[in-house]
């Protein structure tokens, strides 16, 4: 059984530790360094700042084993209905449906607060990402080729986006 709710505080150490085992083991985020505390506390107080959710999965045990969240996906006025958006499941939770849960209320809460389009960047090698956007209606959008570096190979970004 899985419960979503929002994030609090208290949740930060175990997206913190997802997130991170994200970072170091997997090409999921185009990133090198681990998040700090601190960085997970700026993170997080941006996202409020910006009136966007941080929606985690618990389990019966009430352990965070999922989140997802979306943000601008530009600066720019233009782009103020349009949000990214990133959901990340705790590795030993993969393949259990906690990420579609996640995806669910994401896009419920994106229509509630007025975004008109869900933006994803997926590492194109991720089949199994890809898979479950297809899943809830996104489509490909393109691929920038060997944008990312990681893993001393190159990394192709593909685009999906769903029109809500």
């Amino acid at each position: 059984m899985v419960t979503l709710r929002q994030a609090k505080t208290q949740d930060l150490e175990a997206i913190r530790s997802i997130f991170n085992h994200a970072i170091l083991n997997t090409t999921a985020v185009y990133t090198y360094n681990p998040f700090s505390t601190n960085d997970m506390d700026v993170w997080f107080q941006t996202k409020k700042e910006g009136n966007y959710p941080v929606v985690i999965a618990v389990n019966m045990a009430d352990n965070v084993i999922g989140f997802a969240t979306y943000g601008a996906f530009r600066p720019h006025a233009a782009f103020q209905f349009t949000a990214e958006h990133s959901v990340y499941v705790h590795p030993n939770h993969q393949n259990k449906g906690v990420a579609s849960s996640l995806l669910t209320k994401l896009i419920e809460l994106a229509k509630a607060n007025n975004i008109h389009s869900l933006v994803a960047g997926i590492d194109a090698n991720n089949t199994s990402s890809i898979s479950l956007h297809q899943k809830f209606g996104f489509e490909k959008a393109g691929i920038i080729k060997q944008s990312g570096f990681k893993f001393n190979q190159w990394l192709d970004l593909q685009f999906m986006q769903k029109i809500l």
